[in-house]
């Protein structure tokens, strides 16, 4: 039984309220229809040095999620100019904004530099336009979020990605990644040590998936808003206002 308000209720009590945008919580809908292809996992670092942490912590989760049934792109920023410093036609560009469309989840891992993400890490996400079009490239999609640190544990940039996660209308998980003192937790080869860290690093991932498979299908619905239904009726009623005259 659908328990969308019809467009001719009249709701009381509410008079700021449209009714045609206004609707009721669906149970059906909040139901993922079955998929038949992987969760597909886009992760994103935020370092260009040659022996980068992030990228090893990258490469690491990746592992991870393949091994929890995830298909993974991971994008490498060299390359990728600085946010408008090129057209959006450039090709590190117009890669990045294709693996953002076929994402339905994502893995975001920064150094902290400054008590902050790195700056490497945030043009990636600067490139990335909240609408495009009628195309939300990361609106409903799930996030997950890491951090290395060259000294004591912190959470600074963990906490910056989460609000801009938030800011991106993205699904964040609650867990999340903190590496301190990263040069120590990967050996010569940059695989990550046994430890706590390690430990915490699969749990994120394996969230991360079911999350991922419980959204997808369904995250057009969860993320589908009065204000916008309002929004959108009211341009059809122009529009039709128009066709009229």
């Amino acid at each position: 039984m659908s328990l969308s308000t019809p467009k001719e209720t009249v709701l009381p009590d509410l008079p700021n309220v449209v009714p045609a945008a206004f609707q009721l919580p669906d149970f059906p809908q909040l139901v993922a229809p079955a998929q038949q292809h992987k969760p597909r996992i886009l992760m994103l670092y935020g370092s260009l040095r040659e022996r980068s942490y992030s990228r090893f912590l990258t490469f690491e989760a990746q592992r991870l999620l393949e091994a929890f049934g995830a298909e993974v792109k991971i994008f490498h920023a060299s390359g990728l100019p600085l946010p408008n410093d090129a057209p959006d036609s450039h090709p590190k560009v117009q890669e990045l904004r294709e693996a953002m469309l076929w994402s339905e989840g994502q893995v975001w891992t920064s150094p902290e530099r400054h008590g902050a993400m790195s700056s490497v890490l945030k043009s990636q996400i600067d490139w990335i336009p909240l609408p495009g079009g009628a195309i939300r490239p990361t609106q409903g999609r799930t996030l997950a979020v890491m951090q290395v640190s060259g000294g004591s544990q912190s959470f600074n940039a963990v906490n910056q990605m989460r609000i801009l996660g938030r800011w991106m209308r993205m699904v964040t998980i609650p867990n999340q990644s903190s590496v301190a003192k990263a040069w120590q937790e990967f050996d010569d080869e940059g695989r990550m040590r046994p430890s706590s860290y390690y430990d915490r690093v699969v749990d994120v991932m394996e969230e991360l998936v079911k999350f991922t498979l419980i959204n997808r299908g369904i995250s057009a619905y969860l993320t589908s808003r009065y204000s916008e239904r309002k929004e959108a009726a009211a341009k059809l009623d122009e529009r039709v206002g128009l066709k009229s005259i």
